[in-house]
């Protein structure tokens, strides 16, 4: 069952500016998060000496406070990747409330990084670094709505076809005749929320949720 958002539910629900939630999200992996401290670092201080060398030239003050932000790259950069990420599904003209379930959920292996390092030869091998991902096929009265995936974690392993699931949709067509997008999801039977990044605000969605569907039912 889809329900058609109200004006302004959707930007309730998904914020402009970065959540805590969102901004450990953009954050990353390890990985990441040391090519952020890497740029930030760098960056920053050769920057800053630029500054100094020039502190009687009028383009020092430009040059100090460009040092300054890349100092703070670690935290703006998180905040501006989420930014974008919310609102990429805030643009869509169409959003909908999908009450519906798991058709299917199986797991798939997704390569994440690859690299060529030496092995005890001395001959360089090519090396993959593998996640398991869950992929959830979701389906309602009216058929196959589309897939949802996320990396796999052990509080997934309950997640079974028939869970009742709810997220929103996104479309450019106000008939939803192509869902162009998915957010995070909420199980409410497992009490689980699921998906790649956390779009939605968790309380708010629960909360109309329940004040839309229960007046679905009234209606039908």
């Amino acid at each position: 069952m889809l329900i058609p958002l109200r004006p302004g539910e959707l930007q309730r629900l998904i914020p402009a500016v970065a959540t805590s939630n969102q901004f450990t999200a953009a954050l990353g992996n390890p990985r990441k998060i040391l090519q952020r401290v890497l740029i930030s670092t760098i960056g920053g201080v050769i920057t800053l000496l630029i500054s100094q060398t020039l502190s009687f030239n009028r383009w020092g003050s430009v040059w100090l406070v460009a040092g300054v932000a890349l100092l703070l790259y670690i935290l703006w950069g998180p905040i501006l990747e989420a930014g974008q990420r919310n609102a990429t599904l805030r643009r869509y003209p169409a959003a909908a409330l999908f009450d519906g379930e798991v058709a299917e959920a199986y797991t798939r292996e997704r390569v994440e990084n690859r690299r060529e390092q030496a092995d005890q030869h001395g001959d360089l091998e090519l090396v993959e670094q593998r996640r398991t991902w869950m992929v959830l096929e979701l389906a309602d009265e009216d058929g196959y709505l589309g897939r949802l995936s996320f990396p796999m974690q052990k509080k997934h392993a309950s997640i079974r076809a028939g869970a009742r699931l709810r997220c929103l949709v996104l479309s450019d067509r106000k008939d939803f005749s192509r869902v162009s997008a998915l957010s995070d999801a909420w199980l409410p039977g497992l009490r689980l929320w699921v998906g790649e990044y956390p779009y939605l605000l968790k309380p708010a969605f629960e909360e109309l949720c329940q004040l839309r569907l229960s007046r679905a039912r009234k209606i039908s």
